[in-house]
Formats: structure tokens, sequence, C-alpha cells
């Protein structure tokens, strides 16, 4: 007989609780079921509600069914629905009808709804740790490059010399923008929801309190409707790992780009890389081409919590089951990429001799040209006149703007003069922009300093 069965006079149809189970799934969340439970029970002995020695009794009860699933010796049912029914279903045949005041000022809404919050608690501290991981990576490459010269891009055509190093830290920039919004996620998820009840709390003399220190949240929910029809925390982990993955793809799609041979900036190592069953020759990127598909997964899950919860009333709907899958493939699937991804990257063989050739074709040296004259006093926007109708004239003649004599030069402008051809070098393009947020080595070293500082107080957290 089903735990709520009282009120029923026919057993659920077959086909029906194979549809409504969601123990599938859901028994990823027995250590957090248990641990809430055990608090649940010993509040409710010191508070009165069943004696200490009940209280201890289905501590210790829960204590061995946590065992024995760990050890693999536990078998759940389909027809217990979930992992909560199932947990407190062993825990009855084990210490008898004990066992079923376990239950008492307790839904499986409120239930379900710290379960949740707990296994993300854990979810996000475990992401942050990958992306911190990912983030030392980045320091380290960054200060390996800061003299490896590279075209930097916009529209994907060739714009300014930058350095590989910079290059790095604008992806350090994002994924710390990523570790924030997790921070953020894990203030609103660590909200103890214990105690809400169905929707409208309970009549028992409930501490919640006592549960909230011992399950170590920050605080309580402040209403009980609410307590057990928010999913906002899912939906915003959901999101914040929606940017890392899109952060992932962009960097994995610019490491298949320069993998190419039209690039040919990086060589993957074979770890990461596979073959064809057809054409010897190949050497595929499949592992970031595989983290970049995995995005759409994530964003999938993202939209799907969002669609499940736009038209929910107050409070619990059986809609709200939905959001488990969801929210469990988003935390596997982006902590699977961020672990692939750093060893990806830190075997990668950097091609210096080929990004700094890329460094001096495409005109990449023409702003610092006009920014020559400019300093020599004319105005920029002649500046950017002239310069355009030397590269126009290079373009035609398949020359470099290096390439050009001084005479050519001095017959656009009487502003040119010898000092010229030592100011628009690549490496001198690159060491001349010292504005904070530069490529300049000295400036990107300083980031990458300021880079370490920030994620010291992302290790200090629990």
């Amino acid at each position: 007989m089903k735990l709520w069965g009282g009120r029923f006079q026919k057993s659920t149809d077959k086909l029906v609780e194979d549809f409504h189970s969601s123990i599938s799934f859901d028994q990823r969340l027995y250590r957090e079921d248990i641990k809430g439970s055990a608090a649940h029970a010993r509040m409710l002995g010191k508070c009165g509600v069943i004696s200490p020695e009940e209280a201890e009794q289905i501590i210790a009860g829960l204590e061995g069914v946590l065992s024995d699933i760990e050890m693999g010796k536990v078998s759940f049912e389909v027809g217990a629905e979930d992992i909560h029914m199932n947990v407190e279903k062993i825990l009855t045949e084990r210490i008898g009808s004990v066992g079923k005041k376990l239950h008492t000022g307790r839904s499986r809404n409120d239930q379900v709804a710290l379960d949740i919050r707990m296994y993300l608690k854990e979810g996000i501290r475990q992401t942050q740790s990958l992306l911190i991981a990912l983030e030392e990576t980045l320091l380290e490459l960054a200060g390996a490059h800061l003299d490896t010269w590279m075209p930097g891009y916009t529209h994907l055509q060739k714009a300014q010399p930058i350095s590989l190093a910079h290059h790095f830290m604008a992806y350090f920039q994002m994924f710390l923008r990523d570790l924030e919004r997790l921070e953020d996620c894990y203030k609103r998820t660590n909200v103890m929801p214990l105690g809400s009840g169905a929707l409208a709390a309970t009549t028992f003399p409930l501490d919640r309190e006592m549960v909230r220190a011992e399950l170590g949240f920050d605080s309580i929910t402040l209403n009980s409707l609410d307590g057990v029809s928010d999913r906002d925390f899912a939906i915003e982990f959901c999101s914040a790992a929606s940017m890392i993955m899109m952060h992932l793809s962009r960097l994995c799609e610019e490491l298949i780009l320069w993998s190419t041979g039209e690039f040919s900036f990086v060589n993957m190592d074979d770890a990461y890389s596979t073959g064809s069953s057809i054409m010897p020759q190949k050497k595929n990127p499949d592992v970031a081409e595989l983290v970049r598909g995995k995005t759409g997964r994530v964003y999938g899950d993202l939209l799907g919590m969002l669609t499940v919860m736009k038209g929910l009333p107050l409070a619990y709907n059986k809609d709200m089951q939905e959001d488990k899958e969801g929210l469990f493939d988003a935390i596997d699937t982006v902590q699977k990429c961020l672990l692939v991804t750093r060893p990806m990257l830190k075997t990668m063989e950097v091609n210096k001799q080929n990004m700094a050739l890329g460094a001096k074709g495409g005109f990449t040296n023409a702003t610092d040209v006009a920014d020559y004259l400019a300093k020599k006093g004319v105005p920029f926007r002649e500046a950017h006149e002239i310069v355009g109708k030397l590269v126009l004239h290079c373009s035609i003649n398949k020359v470099a703007l290096e390439d050009l004599a001084l005479a050519e030069y001095q017959a656009l402008s009487p502003a040119f003069d010898g000092d010229l051809f030592s100011f628009i070098t690549v490496e001198h393009c690159v060491k001349a922009r010292k504005v904070p947020g530069g490529p300049a080595p000295e400036i990107v070293l300083e980031a990458i300093k300021l880079g370490r500082t920030a994620l010291a107080s992302f290790g200090t957290k629990e």
C-alpha cells in the first residue's frame, strides 16, 4: 500500500506508476535526503514532538540505510515513487512503526526542496573548484606567452597585434565572472525550506533554526508557499552553467580554428584528438567540438526549466518533478566539460612562429601608422584617411606597410619620418599599448597578479 493511500480505493495503474515515478533519477539525492531526515528527527526529539529515544532510533536507522546504500545493498522500488518514500519505506521495514513518525511536521514538498538545495550547494562548490583549476591553467599559459605575438581579430578579420597571453586573459575574465555568478547563486540556494510543510507550514512547534544550523544553511525561507514552490535557484544555476558553457564554446571554437592548416597556430595533443575511419591523415579536435556541441544541451536544460515553471500557480505542482533531470544534466555536463578542457589546454602545442607571422599580415599595424601621425599633430580623422590610402596602395601592389619606402609615405604626408618603421613593428605595436587592460607585457603581467588574488578569495569558500 502507498504511504499516501488511505483515501484511495484502487491501486495505481502500472502504466501510471512507471510514468509517475522519479526514483530512476532522483535516487542520487539519497545522501541529502537521509541527512535532512536525520536533522529533522533530531529536532523533533528536542522539541518533544517525538521522544528523544524515538529520535535516536530513527537516526540510527537512517545511518544504517545510508551505509547499505553506499555499499550497494539497497534496491530502490519504482512503486515507492521517489527517493524520499523509498528511504522512509526501508527505514520503517527495519525499525518498525517508530519509523512512521519521521514524517511528522513535514511534507515531501518541503523535503524535496531541501534535498535539491543541499545537492546544488555541493554542485556549485564542485563547479567552482573546476573553474578555479581552469583559471589557474589560463594564468599559467598567459605567464608563459607574454611575448607570443598573434593577430587579434574583429569580424574574424585581422585587426591589431596582441599577445597570446592577452588573449588567454580575456577568457580568464569571462570565467572569473562565471565564478562570481555561481557565488551569487550559492547565496540564494543556501536558504533552508524545511518547515514549510506542503504549503502552509505546520501546527507542530518545529525549531527551524536548529535544523538550519545543523545542515549548514545561512538562513530559512520566510514564506511557506514560496519555500515549496521556488525553483529560482535551480534556474539561476542553469543560467550560470549556460554562461560557462558559452565561454567554453567560444574558447573551443578558437582552438578548432587555430588547429586548422589554414591557421596552424596550435597543435592539439594526440590524447585530446581523434582520427578518421576513412582518411588516414586526419587529426580532429573532437574534444573541443564536443564541448562546443554540449553547450546547446545545457541551454536546453535552462529553457526546459524556465518552460516548466512559467505557468505554475502556487504552490507545489507535479510539473516540478521535471526540475531534477535538467538540473542534474546541467551540473554533470558543465563539470565534465570543465574537467576535460583544462588538460586539453595544458597539453596543446603553440606554434609561436606561425602566430608571429600571422600578426604581421593583414595590415595589423595600420592603426599604429595612424596613431603615429596623430602624435605628430595630424588630426586622427585625416590620419585615418591617409593610412587607408596607404593600405589600398599596398593591397594593389601586394606589399606590407613596413615594406614601403619612406618616400612613399612622405608623398601622402610630410609628417612621416624615419622613426616610423620602429614604431610599426609588431613587437612595438603590442608593447606600446600600456593602458590598463591593454596587451603590453607588463600590463598583462599585472593582470595575472590581480587574477591570482581574485582566485585566492574563492579558495577560502566553504
